[in-house]
């Protein structure tokens, strides 16, 4: 038997790999970078690099890149709440998981986005859930009923209930750290246990071009010392906060990345890290970052090509769209993104149910995403062959009046080579006349209602869920809000 070849799609050469690695490594040594926090700046002082505090500008030599890179795992495990699942992040494995932190959420009944509530969030995690081909969660809205100083934390705190994926999440303030990880210790039972057992990845943004804030370093440390991975997220934009090359892109964003993942090092040797980021295609007629355009899916799979090329597990927010409703441009922006990470063995791909750059999140969108998500899986299979001889056996006795439906041959393998999805259109026009000529939102609304009342949630023993209710309780008060809003189970 011929085993199957897995596609692959690569934009780089080995030679211009290594020498936009050579640029990023010169920037980071005589340009540097800022960064904001007065610990990592020391923790750099101390592994000898050039550091100017008045300017907070710190020089990083690529020994010191060299040696961080080599202590950096290039796999990382993840499990969900039941301790059971395991996911390999790194290689070429994909996991897709919901774009995170929109500020809406689009309405069906409406076709408007409108600001999330609670019941929102709990809905989108549920539906997360019950998606098979996306194998992580995100907190991925943002509640708009409660204050924005504890958002962070709420968000998380829905999303440990009613969801046992692993998620994908990110502090908003330095002390958002604290609550957040006390809630992942109060599901694992000790600190040591989520350090083995990591439930969550905490994404980090550099703020582009070559800063690293207080905020966004401080999670670096935080995370590299808890054992939990950072996601590096630098967010060029052609043109705008980085060279309007795609190739000039990519030298700013490995120096971002680098910068992050040594910072992280130097908190604790052997710290996860994943190699990853939103850039953009900064569309100057519009003033809009579209993550839906080929320049930026481009880049996206370039810089993950450099990952690996440094055996670091990757990511990107691909499949997704700049769409401000479920329609073509939905499809086929999601579409062509999905395809394109899956081919590029892109790990951690964020993106499905998000729409309008980024901010808006629609369930109805995530179910058809979960869709796209599983063509992707199938094309990463190839082709495969199923028998020997391949098929010249089945033309044996050939006559006119040959048909493949009911050999055993057919049903042998048609399930395995074929996939077969739930809301996609493949009815003959006058069956999809007689169910009401529904379009593909449409259906999609249904199937999450139905999603939603045929799978309940997997609740938390109680016991944990008081304690998650204690440190979200405390973390409200130490901002001054006395009540949350009630959770309806």
């Amino acid at each position: 038997m011929i085993k199957a070849k897995r596609p692959k799609l690569e934009f780089l050469s080995k030679e211009l790999i290594q020498k936009i690695l050579n640029e990023a490594y010169y920037i980071l040594e005589k340009q540097g970078v800022f960064v904001e926090n007065q610990e990592a700046l020391e923790l750099l002082k101390e592994a000898g690099m050039n550091v100017k505090n008045s300017s907070q500008r710190a020089h990083i030599t690529p020994r010191l890149v060299e040696d961080s890179l080599s202590s950096t795992p290039s796999i990382i495990k993840l499990y969900d709440r039941t301790e059971k699942n395991e996911f390999i992040v790194g290689k070429d494995n994909i996991h897709f998981d919901p774009g995170s932190t929109a500020i809406t959420i689009l309405d069906h009944k409406t076709s408007e986005e409108r600001k999330p509530v609670s019941d929102d969030l709990i809905k989108f995690y549920r539906l997360t859930d019950c998606l098979e081909h996306i194998h992580f969660q995100s907190t991925g809205i943002i509640s708009s009923d409660v204050p924005g100083l504890i958002s962070d934390s709420y968000r998380l705190f829905l999303g440990l209930q009613f969801s046992i994926k692993p998620v994908v999440t990110g502090t908003f303030r330095v002390e958002g750290f604290k609550p957040m990880f006390d809630m992942l210790i109060a599901i694992r039972g000790s600190k040591e246990n989520l350090a083995e057992k990591p439930l969550a990845i905490f994404d980090a943004c550099p703020s582009p071009p070559l800063k690293w804030s207080n905020l966004t370093t401080q999670s670096l440390i935080d995370c590299a010392r808890a054992g939990i991975p950072s996601e590096l997220i630098s967010m060029g934009m052609t043109g705008a906060t980085s060279p309007v090359t795609i190739a000039g892109t990519l030298v700013q964003h490995v120096a971002e990345n680098l910068c992050g993942l040594v910072i992280c090092q130097l908190a604790k040797k052997g710290a996860p890290v994943i190699f990853g980021g939103s850039p953009s295609s900064f569309d100057m007629r519009k003033g809009t970052t579209p993550m839906g355009a080929i320049e930026t899916m481009m880049i996206d799979s370039a810089y993950s090509q450099i990952g690996k090329f440094l055996n670091l597990p990757t990511h990107a927010y691909m499949g997704l769209s700049d769409s401000k409703i479920n329609d073509a441009q939905a499809g086929f922006e999601t579409g062509i993104g999905a395809l394109i990470a899956a081919l590029s063995g892109i790990n951690v791909i964020s993106g499905p149910g998000m729409l309008n750059f980024e901010s808006c999140q629609s369930l109805e969108k995530l179910v058809v995403d979960n869709e796209i998500c599983a063509m992707a899986y199938r094309i990463i299979e190839g082709i495969s062959q199923r028998d020997e001889p391949i098929a010249k056996n089945l033309f044996e006795g050939f006559s006119a009046e040959t048909q493949f439906l009911s050999m055993p041959h057919t049903r042998k393998w048609y399930r395995e080579e074929h996939s077969f999805p739930k809301i996609i259109d493949r009815d003959t026009y006058d069956y999809w006349v007689s169910l009401g000529k529904k379009s593909i939102a449409d259906r999609a609304s249904e199937e999450v209602e139905k999603l939603l009342k045929e799978n309940p949630f997997s609740p938390l023993d109680n016991n944990t869920l008081q304690e998650l209710q204690k440190i979200m309780l405390l973390d409200a008060q130490n901002n001054g809000i006395s009540s949350l809003p009630e959770i309806k189970f």
